[in-house]
């Protein structure tokens, strides 16, 4: 395959020196911006691709967009969230929800997942948040540790599934694609990849008798879920707010995201649970989470700038169309990819090094491009807990200090699930642009 790129764009060491390089740096644990900010640099000097003194100028034209203010904005709010104990009440709901079935507190956990995920569009972040809540919980139902990690992990990978999502934020701007259509058509597949999640908790339950429950009288849920909405409907006011603003058109998801920040602090202090005292801590936590990702950014944009100027991404559409024409494979060949790069990197640096690599090959097999990038994101996803590398399953890992090993042998369930999703997103359009205007489908 190498050998066809080579001679189709007549790629030399300017090309593979530095994505050596990569790869190098990554598995001695260089930081991954400095990875790839070095590929860059090295591969712009030994190629002449754009003039070394205009990196700088790139770096900042690449970060200076008003769209990814919003990725600030959701982070420092799912840390508030967390803080104030807001998702704690998303918790109370998720479970009176679904106390009146058998594993109902399983259930629960990955309700709340995408309860978090819907605010809060991270990932990692709902892993730990959601696993400091339930993991101990889980286990004192009766689910073996290993596998109640395994489902946190599971259920946090709608962290970039459901709107509002930083992963499609960054896909918007990589690829110039407004990020309120994308949120919009990830509804749809971020919720079945949501209830995938719950069918094989259950089915699994079902299999191991792991929590036992149910059989409470329906007046007695009605009852329960009253409670728990009187004691917590007001940390719903947060996802109201973003969906609503959002999908009506009043609020750009970065003026979705401010006005979320102001009113989870509001709530926060007015139930007296966030103090004056808690900012600087709250806004440094937040502050490290976005200094991993900005710098990713900015620095991934001029190495995706030489790999175009090089002709790497239509090279990369000829040699796959010169070995199969027929799409169905052409497709499954990039859900391979994309999980695979899933398991050993971030999402930020897969969107902005594979989005422009990719999406030629999805136009060529006539894809439409919010379905290739609703596409992508979830195979991405899917390869945060696919075994051995998955980093959902790191998160989780050193959340209890369960073995990796025998979280991932638990999670094998849930990808098999979850790649059903990805198939169905990938062949069937109309998943991910059923909610569209007709102008995007």
């Amino acid at each position: 395959m190498w050998q066809t790129l080579n001679h189709s764009v007549e790629l030399g060491w300017d090309f593979y020196a530095p994505m050596i390089l990569f790869v190098v740096l990554c598995a001695l644990a260089v930081p991954v911006w400095a990875a790839i900010g070095a590929s860059a640099i090295i591969m712009l000097l030994m190629s002449g691709a754009l003039p070394l003194s205009l990196v700088g100028e790139s770096l900042f034209d690449g970060i200076d967009a008003f769209a990814l203010t919003a990725v600030p904005l959701f982070i420092l709010t799912g840390d508030v969230l967390v803080r104030t104990g807001l998702s704690r009440k998303f918790l109370d709901v998720a479970e009176a929800l679904t106390c009146f079935a058998k594993g109902g507190f399983g259930s629960a956990t990955v309700l709340v997942c995408g309860m978090f995920s819907a605010i809060s569009g991270s990932d990692a972040a709902g892993a730990a948040a959601v696993g400091r809540m339930t993991i101990d919980r889980l286990v004192e139902s009766g689910y073996p540790r290993p596998y109640a990690c395994a489902l946190v992990a599971a259920g946090a990978c709608t962290g970039i599934l459901i709107p509002p999502s930083i992963a499609y934020i960054i896909i918007g701007l990589v690829l110039g694609i407004s990020a309120s259509t994308l949120f919009l058509a990830a509804v749809v597949p971020g919720l079945a990849i949501l209830l995938s999640i719950l069918i094989t908790n259950i089915v699994v339950n079902r299999i191991y008798g792991y929590e036992g429950g149910g059989g409470i009288a329906f007046r007695d849920w009605l009852r329960n879920l009253g409670r728990a909405l009187a004691s917590g409907w007001y940390a719903f006011i947060v996802p109201a707010i973003i969906f609503g603003g959002i999908f009506s058109g009043k609020f750009t998801p970065t003026e979705a995201g401010a006005t979320a920040v102001v009113v989870t602090i509001f709530i926060g202090f007015v139930l007296g649970t966030l103090k004056l005292a808690d900012f600087p801590a709250m806004l440094v936590s937040s502050a490290k989470v976005n200094g991993v990702i900005l710098p990713i950014i900015a620095f991934s944009l001029p190495l995706a700038q030489a790999l175009a100027i090089l002709g790497v991404p239509q090279g990369f559409v000829q040699t796959v169309t010169s070995l199969t024409d027929e799409p169905a494979i052409l497709i499954l060949l990039m859900i391979a990819i994309l999980i695979a790069a899933g398991c050993v990197m971030e999402t930020t640096p897969n969107i902005v090094i594979l989005a422009p690599i990719l999406k030629p090959l999805a136009d060529d097999i006539g894809m439409n491009e919010i379905q290739f990038c609703v596409m992508m994101i979830t195979a991405l996803g899917v390869g945060f807990i696919t075994p051995p590398l998955g980093l959902n399953l790191f998160v989780v890992s050193g959340l209890t200090g369960e073995s990796i090993l025998r979280i991932a042998a638990r999670a094998v369930p849930f990808v098999f699930f979850m790649l059903l999703v990805v198939l169905l997103i990938a062949y069937v359009p109309a998943l991910s642009t059923s909610l569209l205007p007709d102008i995007y489908k």
